[in-house]
């Protein structure tokens, strides 16, 4: 099981010395002084010095190097950030500025859609007109904030937003693209049903984050989650359709002590028939989670949110809340599944004794036991 944790140039010629001087002066008798040689002209000097530095040893031209590269993008501009930072239900813009206008063009906003090895078309536009398309179309815009802008804007950011966008510039054979990425802030949680661990394969695991108010987190999200505290010795599907467990202590049960703590592997699995659990992704709310005190069984526990003109909260919404909200309560309570749970960002010796932070479970009793008070959701 793996473990994830981010031509010389030629010397001289040898064997051959120096040539030898041969003196071309008549021999005259020992002890013959020379007359002086007579002085050169300062200028004919010079001029022959001048020449004999510019003189070519070779006829041989080099082409010079180090010289700068053509920029890569011709009319679109690189973006300062290649990622977005947003929340749900907040209005983002991925930008895509031209820096200049070519005859002729189109500019197609598209989704990276890693699943399937596509992109879905959003938008297309030819700076006079524009066409929206796909379940995006009812969201999205251009920015048009001045001729050279063909920024995007997503306005009531879903979940289901977060990923990898490309600007493209069509112009014939010229054509180019930049690639920005939309991050959400969020919270990853394990899930599993009341039936126990290791129930879900693939498509039933999205379906379950989906019915509590989440999505199945990416890889990187679950990377991020273990890196700020997410200990957790089961192994749960991702959105890739990959299986991982993110642990921070060591421990006989989960892999063993030698192994170093990281985001441990089993790879890509068969989606129908591999069953894990699942690693769910929500982020901010739309709303608010409250706690109704009483002894109330599930079903009394949905009247009573019904007499507050809410519902009974999804687990991914008080995880939400709790992250987002500041939400703590000491108390258990009825979420929609039929869990019971409580949210605790100060922790104290008397609820739960566990000295970080977090969402604390009783698992699913029984729904006819009237222990427990509710945690009831009313949206914005």
């Amino acid at each position: 099981m793996a473990v994830d944790v981010p031509t010389a140039s030629p010397g001289p010629q040898r064997g051959r010395g120096p040539p030898r001087c041969m003196s071309l002066s008549p021999s005259l008798p020992p002890g013959t002084l020379l007359p002086p040689a007579p002085k050169m002209p300062r200028l004919l000097l010079l001029s022959s010095l001048w020449l004999l530095a510019a003189s070519p040893t070779s006829s041989t031209f080099q082409r010079p190097t180090g010289s700068p590269a053509s920029p890569r993008l011709q009319y679109l501009l690189e973006p300062l950030h290649g990622a977005v930072h947003t929340q749900r239900g907040a209005t983002a813009t991925l930008p895509c500025v031209l820096r200049a206008l070519p005859r002729n063009y189109r500019v197609k906003w598209s989704k990276v859609e890693p699943a399937n090895y596509g992109e879905s078309v959003i938008i297309i536009t030819n700076g006079l007109s524009h066409k929206n398309y796909g379940p995006l179309s009812p969201r999205v815009r251009l920015r048009h904030s001045h001729r050279y802008d063909a920024s995007l804007t997503i306005t009531d950011v879903a979940l289901e937003d977060e990923g990898r966008y490309r600007c493209q510039l069509v112009n014939g054979l010229e054509d180019e693209s930049v690639s920005l990425t939309l991050h959400l802030e969020g919270v990853v949680f394990p899930y599993q049903p009341s039936n126990g661990r290791y129930k879900f394969n693939y498509h039933e695991a999205k379906r379950a984050c989906e019915q509590q108010d989440a999505r199945l987190a990416t890889y990187q999200q679950l990377y991020k989650a273990w890196t700020e505290g997410l200990d957790w010795c089961n192994a749960g599907w991702v959105l890739d359709g990959t299986v991982h467990y993110p642990i921070i202590n060591s421990r006989e049960p989960c892999g063993g002590r030698l192994l170093l703590p990281g985001v441990r592997t089993y790879g890509a699995r068969d989606k129908q028939r591999d069953r894990f659990d699942a690693f769910c992704f929500t982020s901010a709310l739309q709303g608010e989670v409250y706690f109704i005190r009483g002894h109330l069984s599930f079903k009394e526990a949905g009247q009573a949110c019904r007499n507050h003109g809410a519902t009974v909260a999804k687990v991914g919404q008080l995880y939400a809340a709790w992250k987002f909200s500041g939400l703590d309560r000491c108390d258990g309570g009825w979420l929609a599944d039929g869990s019971v749970r409580y949210p605790i960002t100060a922790p104290r010796q008397r609820c739960g004794g566990v000295p970080e932070p977090g969402v604390r479970s009783f698992g699913f009793p029984s729904k006819e036991q009237r222990t427990y008070g509710t945690y009831c959701f009313a949206g914005a």
